[in-house]
């Protein structure tokens, strides 16, 4: 699984027929660098997945990408890499919260 900070979203009117009806969020995976990180760094690149939990701009949400994406969207059939399995509530690392949703 990856931890990612959702930064927009993404909209594809022209698609594969099976992903039509499903949200697509932009973003970008967090990075813990050491065992007593007092904060998250963003990754060097992004990811667009599918949201079927209704994640917003700015929250922390759990991805996961290949078979396992397959496994979780909607439709087992879809040609999907990468889907938002949840909606983190609070990160805690060594006893120091790193994020707690608003």
């Amino acid at each position: 699984m990856i931890l990612a900070r959702v930064e927009g979203s993404l909209v594809a009117t022209k698609k594969n027929p099976n992903m039509t009806g499903n949200k697509f969020l932009v973003v970008r995976p967090l990075v813990i660098d050491t065992a007593k990180a007092k904060e998250f760094k963003p990754g060097a690149s992004t990811l667009v997945v599918v949201d079927s939990l209704g994640a917003g701009e700015g929250e922390i949400v759990l991805v996961v990408q290949g078979s396992s994406a397959r496994l979780a969207a909607t439709d087992k059939n879809s040609p999907v890499d990468a889907v938002v399995i949840g909606i983190v509530d609070t990160v805690d690392l060594g006893k120091q919260i790193l994020y707690h949703a608003q």
